[in-house]
């Protein structure tokens, strides 16, 4: 029974990794403050589409690798923190190499998700509150901006640093970011539907495969959390 609900637990965790809500918010504030055009859009696609082919191979990538090495050795040893992780996976690299190639592993993935979420949160801070909000303006042009993004940075950092267990930190912020998943994009495939100009609009096949999609990881990753509680 606490290994069914813990598969599903992660089952959900997982889904609020790889769709996390605040990646909307980032994603249509990046494309205003780059001030692309209908006629960037494709390529928009592109760059969207295969940015989430790769992340997924990567994430693949490591799975695999931890199946063929731990799972495979010591399936049964505890994975409760990050130096549990380290401890197993490094020395298969051996005992230098293997914590210089996962210590930039962390270091690349807390950088970029450290960047990317207070950029996200600064870009919608100020859209609802007025402020000037934009990568093209200097601090002294922007202060409020880089000011509120410097404090979510803070903020993160200091997170980390008093959290007592990094890994259970993780999967309850993804579990939460399952539960928000529906509102973020429940709205956004509103918008998609009804409220985008005529010719932009999802129609047909395509309209109702997009819904059906949405239901399902929506209903997994709230079906998943709440089997945790």
């Amino acid at each position: 029974r606490s290994t069914h609900v813990s598969f599903l637990v992660l089952v959900s965790a997982n889904i609020g990794a790889v769709i996390m809500p605040w990646m909307i918010f980032y994603q249509q504030s990046a494309v205003t403050d780059k001030g692309l055009r209908p006629e960037h859009y494709q390529h928009a696609r592109w760059d969207t589409g295969i940015g989430a082919v790769v992340t997924q191979l990567i994430m693949a990538a490591v799975l695999i690798a931890t199946a063929a090495t731990i799972g495979t050795t010591n399936p049964h040893v505890p994975l409760n923190t990050v130096g549990q992780v380290s401890h197993v996976l490094t020395p298969f690299l051996g005992p230098l190499l293997g914590k210089v190639i996962y210590s930039l592993g962390i270091l690349g993935a807390a950088a970029v998700a450290a960047i990317v979420v207070s950029l996200a949160v600064a870009w919608s801070v100020g859209e609802v509150t007025g402020y000037r909000h934009s990568l093209e303006l200097e601090p002294r042009q922007a202060p409020w901006f880089y000011t509120v993004y410097t404090i979510v940075i803070l903020a993160g950092g200091v997170i980390v640093a008093v959290a007592r267990n990094l890994v259970t930190l993780v999967i309850v912020v993804e579990v939460m970011n399952a539960f928000l998943l529906p509102l973020v994009l429940g709205f956004l495939v509103a918008l998609a539907i009804f409220a985008l100009p005529a010719e932009h609009r999802l129609r047909g096949w395509y309209r109702w495969f997009v819904v059906g999609i949405f239901i399902l990881t929506a209903s997994l990753g709230i079906y998943g959390g709440l089997a945790g509680l």
